[in-house]
């Protein structure tokens, strides 16, 4: 069955295949869900596709374990034989109106925005919820896009709502904290757990920082 967007709220972390980091995705993953995050999702821009299904199907059984929700990053086709709860598409990606039926009847949709203009354009778009960044900055992606900063998320969140808001880029524990009280129903996260000593105990503690912000 189709996930509904509130699957999407919480944390979420990305589990990267970047080299830079010394656990590959499926250990990433593996902390993620162990420390409590909502939403795991595989961003795999270096492997074969023949690596990342493998990933996906891997990652996929431990969120399944955990109640976590699954999301595939610009594949439609790696989420469908995955069974992952959705795809997210960027900009240069297909577009989600152009997705195949199959993969609407079965996906949520992810759409990432980097502007105002993207966010409000989004809004017309067949897609289940939004991100918007990069927030603070990052150094695990490339991005032509200077730090948006935490105005233009509460912008962006006014501008989207009821629409779940995920806010990415350069996010810790801070971060979390005021993402959620600017509004973003959710904070995304890469090298604030693929980077650390003890990926569990930081999920943990990005959970608790974000889910204690939205509550407050």
């Amino acid at each position: 069955m189709r996930a509904d967007a509130s699957a999407f709220s919480g944390l979420h972390v990305l589990a990267d295949d970047d080299p830079r980091w010394q656990r590959d995705p499926v250990e990433q993953a593996k902390a993620a869900c162990t420390g409590g995050a909502q939403v795991v999702q595989l961003r795999a821009k270096h492997a074969g596709d023949r690596e990342a299904l493998a990933w996906a199907r891997r990652i996929r059984a431990l969120t399944r374990a955990a109640g976590a929700a699954f999301v595939v990053n610009d594949r439609f086709d790696l989420a469908l034989l995955s069974e992952a709860d959705a795809v997210h598409l960027g900009q240069e990606d297909l577009a989600p109106a152009d997705l195949p039926e199959e993969a609407r009847a079965r996906l949520a949709v992810g759409r990432s925005t980097h502007t105002l203009d993207q966010a409000r354009r989004a809004c017309g778009e067949p897609v289940d919820y939004l991100a918007f960044g990069p927030l603070f900055g990052t150094a695990s992606k490339d991005s032509p896009y200077p730090a948006r900063g935490i105005d233009a998320l509460a912008e962006v969140a006014a501008l989207v709502a009821p629409r779940l808001l995920v806010a990415i880029g350069g996010i810790d524990t801070s971060g979390a904290r005021r993402a959620a009280r600017a509004g973003a129903r959710g904070a995304a996260v890469i090298s604030a757990v693929a980077g650390a000593g003890d990926m569990v105990e930081t999920t943990r503690a990005l959970v608790d920082a974000f889910a204690a912000a939205g509550t407050a």
